[in-house]
């Protein structure tokens, strides 16, 4: 289950793994303890300090909080890994595991993405304080510790890495947030207010069990009866069947996300990036280009500390990876993308563990960039001393007659429309899976754009190399005989028939060919009811005109010379979003079968209505 897999993800690393397991039972020592929170509640917490018996040597501690168990529990049972990798483990820290508050062993409520409280008093109690609280007692009691406390985890531990750096304790001096969660209405479970469909069943269905006890036993999520995700969620129907069918009213959280279908206070008081302010330790935050979970996360997390923070050491890492890669995969290939080189490797080695020394024990030079950036489709690493860079020319791609991409302008209208049927919804991948496919980023959509439900857009074959950098807009003029719609934009990178150098792609058995291949750079989503802001759901009307921007996440890719800008548009993305009914119901958690109805919708093309992405083109 994906809280297992998380978990897993942060601790394995590229040295085998009963190697490292040695290393650490021969260099470390366990103990655990039960750490007192402000409001009287105990946090359970596991503590790997080196055997060295050298009593002049002190250590840094590293400090990792997770809900997803700090298992194996007792003294003699150990981790087989400790740190983010090996380096760590043989340069010697006090490493520290918590159960944040209300999982797994530790005392207390369990809040998803708790609220933070601004200017708590007495006993109030947030992320932020349980994780001051624990290292101040951390500092004061564990052995031969050097008053220096580094965080760092990965999706939710990264989460409570970014809420641990607000108002830090004076001995945090470095956190490493890595994919961490922002805001659940675009990250996750949602994008842009969609829901992600596999992500939500699959993950509520373990982690979103109620535990009223302190317990080591993880809950078992539940498992469909069959592998084909695509004919699973399509003979599940409607929404309002997930919890009637198979969660029985026990799941707290899936009963809030129902509740709260638009971005109201519920979601609002979960968004951290307002509340990331007061960071006194240097950031160094971390994602993936390709992370299927928390893209938005990662770049939000940068931006909102850098402008929060002006005087903090803020530093950000994108690289071509899926969620969690670079902390154990070499991350030389993604589906069928290759990156040519061990991209997560690299970073561990000359990234990561040079942050931490540095700032943990103060050693070496560290020479990073304020964002260490991965170039893909040129396969290269490049350093900015900001993020988005300058250097750049913003650049629009209007969809534009027989199905082509032109920077100029429409001057006479036409349109573009297809017939949409939930019942017949465009798979989001070619990979049989109920939980959520992590190579469909990168994955060749001709088998999309093969369909008639899906709009094809394509740009002139490029004479030079182009590099689009930064987030990409999306201003689409639309109109549709239903009063709902999704629009998904796909931004692809369509390669030539053959190489432009005149040597032939080689087919291998299994493979996909490269010739023609329509790689997946970037895709988003909107639901046309939250056209005018997400706080509030508003009917399109039938056959009227409408204008739907905005934003596709973040890229940094060059398009070589002989391939094409392509753009696809489709306003189904199954399962990987749930299928939005296309009559507007006030909530669709709770639309019937009888609500969902085949509609066409249009993409306009017209001097004063003109659809249309906008992106920065490198320069330099």
């Amino acid at each position: 289950m994906r809280s297992i897999m998380l978990w897993l993800g942060l601790l394995i690393a590229v040295a085998p793994a009963d190697e490292r397991s040695d290393y650490v039972r021969n260099h470390y020592t366990k103990s655990e303890v039960r750490i007192t929170m402000r409001d009287g509640k105990r946090l359970f917490t596991a503590i790997f300090a080196p055997n060295d018996l050298d009593p002049q040597k002190s250590y840094p501690i590293l400090f990792t909080r997770t809900p997803y168990s700090v298992g194996p529990y007792g003294v003699d049972k150990y981790k087989p890994i400790l740190g983010p990798s090996v380096e760590f483990e043989k340069s010697g820290y006090i490493f520290v595991f918590q159960d944040v508050r209300g999982r797994y062993m530790s005392e207390g409520e369990f809040v998803n993405m708790r609220p933070h409280i601004q200017g708590k008093r007495g006993q109030q109690i947030d992320e932020s304080s349980d994780t001051y609280d624990t290292m101040d007692w951390l500092v004061k009691n564990v052995p031969r510790n050097n008053s220096r406390v580094g965080m760092y985890g990965i999706s939710y531990p990264g989460y409570y890495t970014s809420a641990g750096a607000i108002d830090s304790h004076p001995a945090l001096v470095a956190a490493s947030p890595q994919a961490p969660i922002a805001d659940w209405f675009f990250d996750d479970f949602h994008r842009n207010g969609a829901f992600v469909l596999p992500m939500g069943f699959g993950f509520f269905s373990g982690f979103g069990q109620p535990r009223p006890e302190p317990t080591p036993i993880a809950a078992k999520a539940i498992e469909p009866p069959t592998r084909d995700g695509y004919q699973f969620f399509l003979d599940l129907g409607p929404l309002s069947n997930v919890d009637r069918q198979y969660f029985h009213d026990e799941i707290g959280f899936w009963n809030d996300i129902e509740a709260h279908p638009n971005y109201d206070a519920f979601w609002q008081d979960r968004n951290l990036l307002p509340h990331l302010k007061k960071v006194g330790c240097a950031v160094l935050t971390v994602g993936g280009w390709y992370d299927t979970e928390d893209l938005y996360g990662p770049l939000s997390t940068y931006a909102a500390i850098e402008a929060q923070n002006p005087n903090t050491e803020n530093r950000l890492v994108m690289g071509p990876w899926y969620h969690g890669a670079w902390s154990r995969d070499e991350a030389r290939t993604l589906g069928q993308a290759d990156f040519g080189f061990a991209t997560g490797q690299w970073y561990r080695e000359h990234v990561q563990f040079p942050f931490f020394e540095y700032h943990l024990k103060q050693k070496g030079e560290l020479g990073l960039a304020e964002a260490t950036v991965f170039e893909t489709g040129a396969n290269r690493w490049r350093q900015f001393d900001q993020w988005p860079p300058k250097s750049v020319k913003k650049t629009k791609f209007y969809m534009s007659e027989n199905h082509s991409l032109s920077t100029t302008p429409p001057t006479k209208s036409g349109d573009d429309a297809f017939i949409s049927d939930p019942s017949k919804p465009v798979p989001y991948t070619q990979e049989i899976t109920t939980r959520w496919a992590r190579d469909y980023v990168t994955e060749d959509q001709r088998f999309a754009a093969w369909r008639p439900d899906v709009l094809v857009y394509r740009g002139p074959k490029l004479e030079v190399s182009q590099t689009i950098a930064g987030p990409i807009d999306v201003d689409l003029w639309v109109k549709s005989t239903g009063s709902d719609a999704d629009w998904i934009v796909k931004i692809i990178d369509e390669f030539p028939g053959e190489p432009i150098d005149g040597t032939k792609y080689v087919e291998e058995p299994g493979k996909a060919v490269l010739s023609g291949r329509q790689e997946l750079v970037r895709a988003g989503v909107i639901r046309g009811r939250f056209r005018d802001g997400f706080d509030k759901a508003v009917p399109m009307k039938p056959g009227e005109p409408t204008r739907v921007r905005f934003e596709l996440s973040d890229i940094m890719h060059t398009f070589r010379p002989g391939h094409r800008l392509m753009i696809q548009v489709q306003s189904t993305w199954f399962p990987f979003i749930d299928r939005n009914p296309q009559k507007f119901v006030p909530n669709i958690f709770q639309a019937k079968q009888e609500d969902f109805i085949t509609a066409t919708h249009s993409v306009l093309r017209a001097p004063e209505m003109s659809s249309h992405v906008s992106v920065s083109v490198m320069t330099e």
